[in-house]
This record gives structure tokens, sequence and C-alpha cells, in this order.
């Protein structure tokens, strides 16, 4: 499932954003698993991070925890509430978390490196 990451250097973070090119963590969750060609999780439209503890709740009540696979969203938590998003993605033959927040961007990490900013990560297909 590679994807063209070169597109989401065009992102720009916005609060709640669903629409390419301003996305936020959740929004650009799904702009890439539609990229590779994978089911969009249901949009809430406008969702921000405060809702984002609702939305793990009724995303993982539906989905057993998965794989470390290209697509998975990684649910990200400080402490026991989740705080931030983001999708496994494949660059230079390598498992990568995507990203986008308010003070980068998108940015593109080695999931290692990534979790090491979380209390708990859990993976999601």
């Amino acid at each position: 499932m590679n994807i063209d990451l070169e597109k989401y250097l065009d992102v720009r973070w916005v609060r709640g954003g669903r629409q390419f090119p301003e996305l936020d963590c959740y929004g650009v969750v799904n702009e890439v698993r539609r990229d590779m060609g994978l089911e969009p999780w249901p949009d809430h439209a406008g969702a921000t991070v405060q809702e984002l503890p609702d939305l793990a709740a009724d995303a993982t009540s539906e989905r057993s925890g998965s794989d470390m696979v290209p697509g998975a969203v990684a649910f990200c938590y400080q402490g026991s509430l989740v705080q931030h998003v983001a999708v496994l993605v494949e660059a230079d033959g390598r498992l990568m978390a995507l990203e986008c927040n308010e003070h980068h961007d998108v940015t593109v990490l080695p999931v290692a490196r990534f979790e090491c900013r979380f209390t708990r990560v859990e993976y999601y297909a």
C-alpha cells in the first residue's frame, strides 16, 4: 500500500479540518486511508481533540486491536485519555507514523520515535 507522501507536504493543520489540504490529526488519518484504498473511518466533521476520547471509544468498541500494518490508526494516550491520532504508512521500506498537528503540520516519524511521546499507543485497522 504505497502512497505518495509528497502530497501531504501541502497539508495545513486546521482544528476540526476534514477537507484536504486543511486537516487535523483525525482528518489526515482518513485522507491517508482513502489514498491507500482503505475504508475511511466515520467522518466526525469538526471533531477536535476534546472529542477524541469519545471517538476512540466508538471506534475501538467496533474493532479489535490490530497488528501494526500500513493504514492502522494509532490512538495515542496521555495518562488514560486519547490525545492524538496518527496513521501508519510505509516509507523507505519501514513502517512509519504519519501525523498532523498544529505545530508542525504533517510529520512522518519512525514508529518507535513516535510512540515515545505518549503513555500508550494502540493500533486499530
